[in-house]
């Protein structure tokens, strides 16, 4: 039997053991990984963003993994485009494309296509940032309030990324960003889609501070101080909004203690994982895996991806 799908999508909140999935999958079938991972993308981030080891890179192929420098931006639109290309290029070679991660609004982009946002005007940029500095975030926030309020009761009144773009958006096109990302455009992709749901919420929690733990252990502080000293780093840079990354940057400034830090780097963690899951189980026509029962995910996936090599083959 054949599959309309084009590429097997694999969801799952952080410490889910999606990636270990996947590699299971690629050792059963010829296949290829893309990354759906906002942090994954960064050089010299490997600790923290728990990224594959090399042994595992060069076991199976990855893509958008190592990609730029914490110091340059890669938006939902980047990875769209990215990620279009990649399964057409792995399709052409025969293999099942797998596209693995967590960062949920990339998945929206390909699953539903992209909202009609503006790309960023280096102008309007500089001249909201001198706003923010000569007035005070605030001052922004109450702004944002009288041109877009749906989107003001939805943020945080300290969230500067958000407040400020929502605001250069309104700027370049006189319109709420809320009224731009509702309208949605047509899905790039036709995929299988599959989410890793763990059933108890106490064990993914205790594995997340588990993990902590052991990127502390690995070194983590130690690749944080090495990414501060690199030219043109500072806190407020995508990268360095990663989970952990802020906290780890925070502590190393003296800002916190040492305790304060692992204990907000776990909470960061574990919210961030409430929101993948709050986000998933709100997916349209996605199946839902128990990751604790690893065979029996790994049938469903096999299935699907032996559905989708047959039709490649028939294809060639």
């Amino acid at each position: 039997m054949m599959s309309d799908s084009q590429a097997i999508l694999l969801l799952g909140p952080t410490a889910s053991g999606k990636t270990a999935l996947a590699l299971r999958l690629a050792e059963e079938i010829p296949s290829e990984i893309i990354s759906i991972d906002s942090a994954l993308v960064y050089r010299h981030m490997d600790i923290g963003t728990a990224k594959p080891t090399k042994e595992e890179m060069a076991a199976v192929p990855h893509h958008l993994i190592d990609i730029i420098e914490p110091t340059e931006s890669y938006s939902a639109a980047d990875f769209a485009q990215d990620c279009v290309r990649l399964v057409e290029e792995i399709r052409n070679r025969g293999k099942v494309p797998l596209i693995v991660g967590g960062t949920m609004l990339y998945a929206k982009a390909v699953r539903e296509g992209l909202s009609p946002l503006p790309a960023t005007d280096p102008a309007v940029r500089e001249k909201i940032g001198v706003e923010l500095s000569e007035k005070g975030l605030p001052a922004l926030y109450e702004r944002l309030k009288e041109v877009d309020p749906k989107t003001a009761d939805r943020l945080a009144p300290a969230d500067t990324q958000r407040i400020t773009r929502a605001l250069e958006v309104f700027e370049m096109t006189g319109k709420p960003i809320s009224e731009l990302t509702a309208q949605k455009g047509e899905p790039l992709l036709n995929l299988s889609s599959y989410a890793l749901l763990p059933p108890d919420r106490a064990v993914l929690h205790a594995r997340i501070a588990e993990r902590f733990e052991l990127m502390i252990k690995n070194g983590f502080l130690e690749e944080v101080k090495n990414l501060m000293a690199m030219p043109g780093m500072h806190a407020d840079l995508p990268s360095m909004r990663s989970v952990g990354y802020r906290q780890a940057w925070n502590y190393l400034s003296g800002l916190t203690t040492f305790d304060a830090f692992k204990e907000a780097g776990i909470a960061a963690t574990r919210q961030l994982a409430k929101r993948q899951m709050t986000w998933m189980r709100s997916m349209q026509n996605t199946q839902l895996l128990n990751p604790d029962e690893k065979d029996a995910s790994l049938a469903v996936l096999k299935k699907e991806a032996e559905q989708i090599l047959s039709g490649l083959k028939i294809k060639f």
